[in-house]
């Protein structure tokens, strides 16, 4: 467990931008050595993301629509106040693992299925749980998500020339 001043100096980050990050992205502060790997692990991921100049605003929206899509698929069980925290930092690279929360869900998120043999199709009966239990549409939630993720996608390959300029820069300059 970590305290806010061991994580800000493990990020390189001041305790104030570590507590105004978890705030917009609204993951609970805690006193004290409350803070989980996950938490590191989220707002390392946030801050290499702003590395590569991804803004605020597409970070939210993409973190906003994982935890609908977890919540339409009953991933957000276990009563856990950082339930969309706790898969991070979580060892492997599957393609059917979230961005942000880095949760799997178990299928290629590229793939039109979200759960193999179910059918997500709009026909009648095709949705996996009723209307009224899944508030929205798990496949467009999915469909967002594709489209966020690969505004992000773009946003780094973008900047990745750059960032590897910069880095090989510095190791010549202050090394």
């Amino acid at each position: 467990m970590h305290t806010l001043a061991s994580l800000a100096k493990q990020l390189g980050r001041s305790p104030i931008e570590l507590q105004k990050t978890m705030k917009r992205f609204e993951a609970p502060l805690v006193a004290g050595a409350g803070y989980s790997d996950a938490h590191l692990s989220f707002l390392r991921i946030v801050f290499h993301l702003r590395t590569f100049r991804v803004q605020d605003d597409l970070l939210l929206r993409l973190w906003e629509v994982e935890k609908k899509l977890l919540q339409l698929l009953h991933l957000d069980a276990g009563g856990s106040p950082t339930w969309f925290l706790d898969a991070c930092g979580r060892r492997g690279r599957g393609r059917g693992r979230l961005l942000l929360t880095q949760r799997d869900i178990g299928v290629d998120i590229g793939s039109d299925l979200l759960q193999p043999g179910l059918d997500f199709s709009p026909e009648e009966g095709g949705e996996l749980f009723p209307g009224e239990a899944m508030g929205e549409d798990a496949m467009r939630m999915l469909g967002e998500y594709r489209e966020l993720f690969a505004k992000v996608r773009l946003r780094v390959e973008e900047s990745l020339p750059e960032v590897r300029a910069a880095a090989a820069w510095g190791r010549r300059s202050f090394s």
